[in-house]
């Protein structure tokens, strides 16, 4: 299918080259588009959170959803102009997340966020109601995983039960970090599905009653 390039810059047909690559499988393609926009994203992150962390996190967050939808990408508009887009709706998402967020229940887990993943095992300053409740959530994750392949079942132990970075999990199991992003968004999808299934939250209010 051609797509108008004629109005991009030369910047941004350079990073419409290192997408064709990416899109055509080339992992150092995609980090290369990383490379030439992280720092960018991240100070847009920082600005709109005022915390380093999340800004990194949502940084990470931002080129892993931007890695999994590049088949969507055209160059109607650049790269930068998409990824931006990207990244300022999912910390919009974030930041409207954490001020509502509240632990019960029957609270649903987003499979793109990695804080509501990360807030379910390791939420502080609960009162004793929450922490049976977070406890018990635990319990049902870990059930919930078996159900996983090998490789998404891992990819959430690293991430949110030992708490690696997508660097170490890159390193730990000696695959590109693009593929950290990948699988652990499929992962988390995956488990999302299995959490929001009928019957998942019974179990839950058992558990919570018989505590």
């Amino acid at each position: 299918m051609e797509v108008a390039i004629n109005n991009l810059t030369q910047k941004a047909m350079n990073d419409f080259e290192l997408v064709e690559q990416a899109k055509a499988g080339c992992q150092q393609a995609f980090t290369q588009l990383m490379e030439r926009h992280q720092s960018s994203i991240y100070h847009l992150m920082l600005r709109m959170t005022n915390n380093r962390e999340d800004a990194h996190d949502l940084t990470l967050e931002a080129f892993g959803k931007a890695f999994t939808r590049l088949h969507s990408y055209v160059p109607h508009y650049a790269f930068s102009t998409w990824l931006y887009k990207i990244a300022v709706n999912n910390c919009i998402d974030f930041v409207r997340k954490k001020r509502l967020q509240t632990l019960s229940i029957d609270e649903p887990l987003d499979s793109d966020s990695d804080q509501d993943f990360t807030n379910v095992l390791h939420a502080n300053s609960l009162n004793p109601e929450e922490a049976v409740i977070r406890k018990q959530r635990i319990h049902l994750m870990r059930r919930l995983l078996l159900e996983l392949s090998d490789k998404y079942r891992t990819m959430i132990e690293l991430r949110y039960f030992q708490e690696l970075s997508y660097e170490e999990i890159a390193t730990e199991l000696n695959i590109p970090l693009g593929t950290v992003k990948a699988q652990l968004f499929r992962a988390k999808e995956l488990l999302a599905d299995l959490l929001h299934r009928p019957g998942a939250n019974a179990y839950l209010e058992v558990q919570v009653q018989v505590a």
